[in-house]
C-alpha cells in the first residue's frame, strides 16, 4: 500500500502535472506539489486534502539548484519523483530560432530534471523502492520542422532517463519515461506561441480527440503502481488520430 509514501510532482500547477498529482493522491501517496505559481499549487493541495487525500504545496523553480537542494532537505525518503516541469517556446526554424528560447527550454526540460533527480536520488534509494519518472515527449524520439529547440531539449530528457537507468541498475530505484504525443491542455500551446490564441488553436484544429492531461496522468499512475520488479522503461502515448509527429488526421 502506498499510504504515507511521498510522491513529488514538478510542474504541478496545471496540465499533466496537476492531473498526475490528483491520480497519485488517489492511489494513496502523500503528494508534494511543486511549481513556481504558489497560488495554483496551494489551491490544488486544498482540493486534494478536502477530498480526503494528502497533499502539500511547495513553491519551487526547478532551475534554481540552491532552492532544489534546500527543498530536498525536507525529506528522509521519497518514493516517487515525477519530473514533469518543462514546456516549449516558439516554433521557428533553426535559421531564425531565438537562442534565449532554446536556453530556457533546455534549462527547464533537462537541467530542471537533472537538479531534482540528483537532489532526491539518495532519498529515493533510501525508500527501498523508489521510482523516477521523466515526462519527455514524442519530440524526444523524432524530429519535426519548426521544433528543433524543443526537440533538442526533449531528446536531452530522453537520454538522461535512458542513461540513468543504466547507471543505477541494481539499486532499488526504477526509471520510467513517459513520452506523450499531442496533448491538449489549457496552457501548453498557448505558452509556446506567446499567448497567441489563434496559433495555439491551430495545433489541434480538426483533431477530434487529442489526448487530455488525465489520459497522460493515467499512464503515469499505472506505471508507478506496477509491482516493484516491473519497470516500464518507455511508454509512448498518442491520440488515435496521430500516427507520428508529422502525420495527424484532421477533419477539416
Amino acid at each position: 500500500m502506498a499510504s504515507s509514501r511521498i510522491a513529488v510532482v514538478t510542474g504541478a500547477s496545471s496540465g499533466i502535472g496537476a492531473a498526475t498529482a490528483r491520480k497519485l493522491a488517489e492511489a494513496g501517496y502523500r503528494v508534494v506539489l511543486t511549481a513556481r505559481r504558489e497560488d495554483r499549487i496551494e489551491a490544488l493541495a486544498k482540493e486534494i486534502n478536502e477530498a480526503g487525500q494528502q497533499a502539500t504545496a511547495y513553491p519551487l523553480d526547478v532551475t534554481d539548484r540552491a532552492a532544489v537542494d534546500e527543498f530536498a532537505t525536507a525529506f528522509k525518503t521519497v518514493a516517487v519523483l515525477v519530473n514533469n516541469a518543462g514546456g516549449a517556446l516558439g516554433a521557428d526554424p533553426v535559421a531564425t530560432g531565438d537562442p534565449a528560447d532554446w536556453r530556457t527550454m533546455y534549462e527547464t526540460n533537462v537541467i530542471g530534471t537533472l537538479n531534482l533527480t540528483q537532489a532526491l536520488l539518495p532519498r529515493l534509494e533510501a525508500s527501498g523502492d523508489g521510482t523516477v519518472v521523466v515526462v519527455s515527449s514524442t519530440a524526444g524520439h523524432a524530429t519535426y520542422e519548426g521544433g528543433a529547440g524543443y526537440v533538442a531539449a526533449k531528446h536531452g530528457a530522453h537520454v538522461l532517463a535512458e542513461t540513468l537507468r543504466l547507471e543505477i541498475v541494481g539499486k532499488p530505484v526504477r526509471v520510467i519515461e513517459i513520452a506523450p504525443g499531442m496533448v491538449r491542455t489549457e496552457e501548453f500551446a498557448l505558452t509556446r506561441f506567446g499567448g497567441d490564441e489563434e496559433k495555439a488553436a491551430k495545433v489541434y484544429q480538426g483533431v477530434a480527440e487529442p489526448l487530455t492531461a488525465d489520459d497522460v496522468a493515467d499512464t503515469i499512475a499505472w506505471t508507478v503502481t506496477r509491482p516493484s520488479h516491473v519497470n516500464i522503461d518507455l511508454l509512448v502515448v498518442r491520440p488515435r488520430a496521430q500516427a507520428s509527429n508529422t502525420k495527424v488526421y484532421r477533419e477539416l
